[in-house]
């Protein structure tokens, strides 16, 4: 892939080059006064090819993992580019996934009221998903993804090389988001995408068309509605039944497999409350089901799903839940549900019974 995108967005419009080379491109002209933000684990498998960049005099290194992106971090990382002299006219370069973008964004926005950034996605979900969009967001406490910005990159380099260091389960999770936003495009839009699942693991040309759709189609949505106030809110499908399901396990269950597990409820509990219908729900799940393989049995208990899924921050009320469901033609729409004993037990049933069958 060699087309640049341009996402327009309130911060002016940036560009997403599809660079296969972009990481040597970087590391062979390090631009000045930069301050890296690297995955620590991508930092160990590419040391070869970012020596130039490791060698820098502000680079922070960060273990990815759900943790790291906690407010009760955050000291250290300021700290860090306080003591690294960051200026306002300086840039941070965040190379890594979601997590990386996450603390990165945050850090570009709140600090000196805002530094530039760019972003190199390492990850699939990041590649394919998060890298474009302007959000990212922070976990406080127990509250996940609580505190964020709307905080666009000024470049985007995706490079699909870093997925051949990937295992199988993060290509899935990345998959997970892909199957998302085809379901969102449309009944037809999914089934295309579907039939084309297994390629996918073997057939780079197929990931890469893949990855670019996927953006292509999200690109349409925060191009509408940037600041998540109406259309792009469907986005969060299969989220909310996936935050909760990572929470109720303490992220045992990957994101983009949560989703995957989320995707799969959502068009089973539609079916269930009437707004969606059977025949949907079986279109959709053989792939659903062959993406979170090996995950269907994870234990998810109750108690702490439904209180994760009580503190969605797309609620708007006690005692109901804010959910993207599918209707009876696919349509993807947000509406708000009692969480009463009936849908608890729906829940319950789904997560117990459904989800292994």
């Amino acid at each position: 892939m060699s087309e640049r995108m341009v996402i327009a967005s309130h911060k002016g419009p940036y560009t997403v080059d599809f660079d296969d080379d972009g990481l040597e491109r970087l590391d062979g002209r390090v631009p000045p006064n930069a301050h890296f933000i690297v995955d620590a684990r991508v930092a160990d498998l590419y040391r070869t090819r970012m020596g130039n960049i490791l060698a820098s005099p502000s680079v922070l290194a960060v273990e990815a993992v759900e943790p790291a992106k906690s407010l009760e971090r955050f000291p250290a990382y300021v700290e860090h580019l306080v003591g690294k002299g960051l200026r306002r006219d300086h840039l941070m370069v965040a190379i890594g996934g979601g997590i990386i973008q996450d603390i990165a964004c945050f850090l570009a926005a709140t600090m000196l009221r805002g530094v530039p950034w760019r972003f190199y996605p390492t990850t699939l979900l990041a590649q394919c998903d998060s890298c474009i969009g302007s959000k990212s967001s922070i976990n406080c406490g127990a509250a996940k993804n609580i505190l964020g910005t709307f905080t666009p990159p000024g470049a985007v380099i995706v490079a699909t090389r870093f997925l051949a260091t990937l295992d199988e389960r993060d290509v899935r999770s990345g998959v997970g988001e892909m199957l998302k936003v085809h379901a969102i495009a449309g009944p037809a839009a999914f089934d295309a995408f579907a039939a084309g699942y297994d390629r996918l693991f073997g057939e780079r040309a197929a990931m890469e068309r893949a990855i670019r759709a996927s953006l292509e189609i999200k690109k349409g949505f925060i191009e509408t509605d940037e600041f998540d106030q109406g259309p792009r809110l469907v986005f969060n499908l299969g989220h909310s039944f996936g935050h909760a399901i990572e929470a109720a396990t303490d992220f045992a269950v990957p994101h983009g497999i949560a989703v995957t597990i989320g995707l799969d409820m959502a068009h089973w509990i539609s079916w269930q409350l009437g707004q969606g219908t059977e025949a949907r729900f079986h279109a959709v799940r053989p792939v659903l089901k062959k993406n979170y393989r090996g995950f269907e049995g994870v234990p998810v208990p109750h108690g702490p799903f439904m209180a994760a899924l009580a503190k969605d921050k797309k609620n708007t009320g006690a005692g109901s839940v804010t959910l993207i469901l599918p209707d009876a033609q696919g349509r993807i729409a947000r509406g708000i549900h009692t969480a009463d004993d009936g849908f608890r037990a729906l829940c319950r049933r789904y997560l117990d019974e459904v989800r292994p069958s």
